[in-house]
């Protein structure tokens, strides 16, 4: 990394700590990891002694993991001139560097002497790869920076929990995806934040809660949420990139730590199972003044719940929430949850503390917490970019003087712009607003559309069971 410059001084001494750690604590492996276009995790696994020598040199995979769907099928075709992207770089499945940021290594608990380090993506040559979420991230915090502000941010997610019954690993399962396993309820519903079911609950959870804990993320709360094995974690704010990077590690380490316990966690946002509810990933978030910390949401005084700043902040989430959407629900599954009365927005509305609205407003005059909890996003949804995707919008707001219209205590019935009800809207919104085209780049928005089309084709071409019910007997 010394080579290209690609670490500044505190990184490379953190690296030489983090050399030294690895020997003392006698692991055995560290897992490099980087979250792809639709915030999984990949990456590969070096011995002990190959990782401390990677952790300046980085670690090569191949470029063709940046172009694939959630099947892992290959969207572009990589070995025509261009790759498919118009880019000598990613010509013939050529390899890209996982460069490790030494800030985000920490030791993974439930797997036993294995360290865990997140990494940024860059040329052989040293140049970034413009594909990388992670990058696009850094681009709205350096807006946001510029502008004199830094970026406060706090979780509250959603997921369910099932026992195992059978993980469909007979040959004939394999498959592009194979089968979802097969699995039972670890709760019945409904009984939302009720002690006794969290009880029920508690065996896993404490699993959970102690190994979220040793792994450093901030966990707030542990709650039943309202569907059947269905739970909700929240954590405490945290500026920057540094939330997107805990939610990628906290998304893979439950699945990793449950999985282990005959458990599958899934963030899938609507499971198709009788009475399941559909989960949710609300982004709490304000800007803090540079210098002072000071929150430049907080209101003064006035009729307004914000500031002048935090109203225009709100305004440019409602003027590009359409748009946004693709961002915060960028799966087909996500859509099923925007329905009318179910606790999930429909439109691009606003109000002080009304859980039906897209932006739920908290805060008053004097109120040093006052911030914007936009209710919009899937849990399955990239961190880097659904972040990223709020913060472009409400600087946009700020520095526009976007007004964000009267607020609705109606939220169902109000004439607020309704929002997609299908992963094709989303990206024909996209389309149609091309201030993320501005902000995030077009030759990344061309790529993201792109590799959204083809997940859309696909599903479009498969025969579901509802066609199967619906038509084999009667036609």
């Amino acid at each position: 990394m010394h080579r290209h410059g690609l670490w500044d001084d505190d990184q490379a001494r953190r690296g030489s700590e983090i050399a030294q750690q690895i020997r003392a604590d006698a692991l055995d492996v560290v897992r490099f990891s980087f979250a792809d276009q639709h915030g999984i995790l990949r990456g590969k696994t070096l011995m002990a002694d190959d990782a401390i020598g990677a952790l300046e040199s980085g670690v090569s995979i191949t470029s063709t993991l940046l172009l694939k769907d959630t099947s892992h099928k290959t969207v572009f075709p990589v070995f025509s001139a261009g790759g498919g992207l118009g880019s000598t770089d990613l010509q013939g499945a050529a390899d890209v560097i996982m460069v490790p940021d030494p800030h985000t290594f920490t030791l993974l608990p439930f797997a036993g002497r294995t360290g865990w380090v997140l990494c940024d993506l860059a040329f052989p040559d040293g140049r970034p790869v413009p594909l990388s979420t992670r990058d696009v991230l850094r681009k709205a915090l350096s807006r946001a920076a510029d502008q004199g502000f830094g970026f406060v941010t706090g979780l509250e997610v959603e997921l369910h929990l099932f026992r195992l019954v059978d993980e469909r690993l007979a040959i004939d399962d394999g498959g592009q995806p194979g089968p979802a396993p097969e699995v039972h309820l670890l709760s019945q519903g409904y009984q939302y934040l009720t002690e006794h079911r969290y009880d029920q609950l508690d065996p896993v959870l404490d699993i959970l809660r102690q190994e979220l804990v040793q792994l450093g993320l901030p966990l707030r709360s542990m709650e039943v949420e309202f569907g059947p094995s269905q739970v909700e974690f929240t954590f405490r704010q945290g500026d920057g990139l540094a939330t997107a990077d805990r939610m990628v590690l906290f998304r893979s380490a439950v699945k990793q730590i449950c999985r282990r316990h005959g458990i599958l966690a899934s963030f899938m946002c609507r499971p198709n199972f009788p009475n399941a509810m559909a989960s949710g990933w609300h982004l709490h978030q304000s800007l803090a003044t540079a210098g002072s910390g000071d929150n430049a949401f907080m209101a003064s005084g006035g009729p307004d719940p914000l500031s002048s700043t935090g109203m225009a902040y709100l305004g440019g989430l409602v003027r590009h929430a359409r748009a946004a959407s693709l961002f915060a629900a960028p799966t087909l599954n996500g859509y099923k949850r925007f329905r009318a009365n179910s606790l999930a927005p429909d439109r691009a509305s606003w109000s002080r503390d009304n859980r039906g609205v897209m932006a739920r407003v908290l805060g008053c005059p004097g109120d040093p917490t006052s911030h914007i909890e936009n209710r919009i996003g899937e849990p399955a949804a990239n961190p880097y970019l659904y972040l990223a995707s709020q913060l472009f919008a409400g600087l946009d707001g700020i520095a526009n003087a976007r007004d964000p219209g009267a607020p609705t205590d109606t939220p169902y019935e109000s004439e607020a712009v309704p929002l997609p009800r299908s992963l094709r809207e989303a990206v024909a919104a996209l389309d149609e607003d091309r201030f993320f085209e501005e902000t995030m780049g077009a030759d990344f928005i061309a790529y993201y559309r792109t590799i959204k089309q083809a997940e859309i084709a696909r599903f479009e071409e498969a025969v579901t069971d509802w066609e199967q019910r619906e038509y084999l007997d009667l036609l």
